[in-house]
């Protein structure tokens, strides 16, 4: 065996002295960062000037979103989606056109917005209802998601005599992110079918 000719140095064995000044440290560390956290997040965003971001996430998903719908036991189904960024976010939020499951007429519709629940991406949530089934309109196919502006043609009845299969009226309607809220406007298309 040689000899080394360094002399030993204390740091070469640590001793358990040595593993309780490196687990204080740490500690130290993580209290540090635990107080040097962002400020929370606000949910009103200018939207005249949308933000970039670097990595685009994916736009919510209805499935296994539970929607605040009447239907009697019979289900809902999500007739049509539209996504894109409507608060100027740089993150897509998606448009749900959603009915009760039926066998015949025309059920009243519902139209939500989604965005993702929290940090997690997979989940999705309501977080404004620009139609509600309570209105007894239902939708045309179109919807759609243009310039941060949703746009669809919604079907009513113009008085109660009227068969619930055969909707007399049509009406092209936007909605558009404005001062914290969706501001509904009437479009050109609207009219008496």
């Amino acid at each position: 065996m040689q000899l080394s000719d360094v002399p030993d140095l204390a740091h070469t064995r640590p001793r358990p002295m040595h593993w309780l000044a490196t687990a204080t440290a740490m500690a130290g560390v993580v209290a540090v960062a635990g107080l040097l956290q962002p400020g929370p997040a606000t949910a009103s965003q200018d939207s005249s000037a949308p933000r970039a971001t670097g990595a685009s996430l994916p736009a919510p998903d209805p499935a296994g979103v539970t929607f605040p719908l009447e239907c009697a036991g019979a289900g809902t189904v999500v007739t049509e989606k539209a996504s894109g960024d409507l608060d100027g976010d740089g993150s897509p939020e998606t448009v749900a056109a959603v009915r009760c499951v039926a066998g015949s007429g025309t059920p009243p519709s519902g139209l939500y917005v989604l965005t993702r629940a929290g940090k997690d991406t997979t989940r999705s949530r309501i977080v404004a209802t620009l139609l509600d089934p309570k209105e007894k309109q239902s939708l045309s196919p179109g919807l759609a998601v243009r310039d941060g502006a949703v746009t669809a043609t919604l079907l009513g009845y113009s008085g109660p005599d009227v068969p619930r299969c055969c909707p007399d009226e049509k009406q092209q309607i936007t909605w558009q992110w404005k001062n914290g809220a969706f501001v509904r406007g009437t479009g050109p298309g609207s009219q008496s079918i």
